[in-house]
């Protein structure tokens, strides 16, 4: 055997198919199928790939290419992701109000810079330091029970997203 093979090859075959398993959230699992299975199936035309969503949250994704998986990969994390408290995101402003900003973090996630969190000094008007449509990083500060995100931008100042 190790005439022919002296050492394992340090990548698979091209040919070779991939499997790979990702774990989320059971809650989310309906994000990823979507109505009447949309989602899912969109992904799986548009990587080339198969996917197998179990109750349990385990995600096979099943790809001849490596390009296909990942992109299924970034595709499922994208909808599944949840927000990590201490964790700081490139937020764009969805809508302003005298208490605060709601920005979303990521498609479909929106969290509340509340008017103390804007600046390090003292706001007047939540208008007068951000505006609908303005981008800027913000810090996850906590998730109350009922699931809502409060962000703090003056935290985040300085800093760059996590990756």
């Amino acid at each position: 055997m190790t005439q022919t093979l002296s050492e394992p090859r340090k990548d698979v075959s091209q040919y070779a198919p991939r499997i790979f398993v990702l774990f989320v959230n059971p809650d989310r699992i309906r994000d990823i199928i979507g109505p009447g299975g949309k989602v899912i199936r969109a992904i799986q035309e548009e990587t080339n790939t198969k996917i197998d969503v179990d109750d349990s949250g385990k995600v096979v994704i099943a790809s001849m290419d490596v390009q296909g998986a990942e992109q299924a990969k970034a595709a499922i994390r994208g909808l599944t992701q949840e927000a990590e408290v201490g964790r700081i995101y490139q937020g764009t402003v969805r809508k302003v109000t005298d208490f605060g900003a709601f920005v979303e973090i990521f498609p479909g996630t929106d969290g509340l810079v509340h008017i103390s969190q804007l600046a390090p000094e003292r706001v007047r008007k939540v208008s007068d330091v951000v505006q609908e449509g303005d981008s800027f990083p913000v810090k996850v500060i906590g998730i109350d029970a009922q699931g809502k995100i409060k962000l703090s931008r003056k935290d985040a100042i300085g800093q760059e997203p996590d990756a």
